[in-house]
């Protein structure tokens, strides 16, 4: 097979894993800036050094997209296919980039796979995606809500009689490092998906051979997602950082170290593709909560919610429009 098609597509995946940096940026350091525990280019540096990092123990997120998603298509056609779905999930990440809602860059990827997969009469893995995407997508931040407020509640009964300047300061040294961990994490899934989708194609196009993800492909895409990253997302960190609710740094720490946990078990533990951005703005709201209910900004967060909801069938319909357009051009 001619390689044009081919480096096509892999540029497609790497401009989704260097949107996906910049518009998720804001998961990993958002809080940490908040609450001025960092400088805003700081946290940014770091973030990008531990989104790299990340990116290598991901292989089974990346082997869940590659293999779990759809059926794997033949030929070119397969991998026009693989090119609309980059382009729907790219399309979303720009659109909810611009009006500052933190969607899932994972759900937009899976739903432009699975848009574009269907009109090119593809199977779709529909019990895989209820297990692995849908299921996920409403326990993490269920889990996100119950463990950020937990967690916020034991640091407020072990620092109950602590002298506040103290603790204030203590904290944003110490979110430092949840800040790290969440970037870690975030590496850990997202870079994975794009390299998933690189296998996808490499093995579509004949130029790859099993599920095993080549480490050159994990080279590239820690390394584009971490320019991404590096670029920053500035509108949504405003969103996640000051308009859910006004952060303190023992709050940060316990949102960032609650989200990177359940990355962790989510991605090295069942393979299971979840949203950064999903977990870490459930765990601000649950940590926010214990303040009180009235502390969190509702409908902010009912806005976000909506572009949860709405990111699924719109990058898939945005991938289906993509097909259409190339493959008549192709045809």
């Amino acid at each position: 097979m001619d390689l044009l098609p081919i480096g096509i597509v892999i540029a497609l995946a790497m401009g989704f894993n260097y949107t996906n940096g910049f518009h998720d940026a804001a998961n990993a350091i958002a809080t940490s800036v908040s609450t001025r525990a960092l400088t805003p280019r700081a946290a940014l540096i770091m973030a990008a050094v531990a989104n790299l990092v990340g990116a290598f123990f991901g292989t089974k997120v990346a082997k869940t997209i590659g293999s779990g998603i759809i059926d794997q298509p033949e030929g070119v056609e397969g991998l026009w296919l693989v090119g609309a779905a980059l382009v729907g999930a790219i399309g979303w990440n720009l659109v909810t980039w611009w009006f500052g809602l933190p969607s899932s860059s994972s759900h937009a990827l899976i739903g432009g796979l699975a848009g574009a997969a269907v009109v090119a009469g593809v199977g779709v893995q529909w019990v895989n995606i209820l297990w692995v995407v849908i299921l996920p997508m409403v326990l993490s931040p269920i889990a996100g809500l119950i463990l950020g407020y937990l967690a916020m509640t034991a640091i407020l009964w072990l620092f109950r009689r602590a002298q506040p300047g103290k603790v204030q300061r203590g904290f944003r040294w110490a979110q430092t490092l949840s800040a790290a961990a969440m970037a870690f994490g975030h590496g850990l899934q997202d870079a994975s998906k794009t390299a998933g989708v690189v296998v996808l194609a490499l093995s579509v196009s004949g130029h790859h051979d099993g599920s095993h993800v080549p480490i050159w492909v994990l080279v590239l895409s820690a390394i584009v997602i971490s320019l991404g990253t590096y670029s920053g997302g500035w509108r949504i960190m405003r969103t996640l950082g000051r308009r859910i609710i006004h952060l303190t740094p023992p709050q940060g720490f316990a949102a960032e170290t609650t989200a990177a946990g359940i990355l962790y078990v989510a991605g090295m533990g069942f393979g299971a593709p979840i949203s950064t951005t999903h977990t870490i703005t459930s765990a601000i709201m649950g940590v926010g909560a214990t303040k009180r209910l009235s502390a969190v900004r509702w409908g902010v967060a009912g806005n976000i919610v909506g572009a949860w909801i709405f990111t699924f069938p719109g990058a898939a319909l945005v991938a289906i429009v993509a097909w259409y357009l190339t493959f008549w051009g192709h045809g």
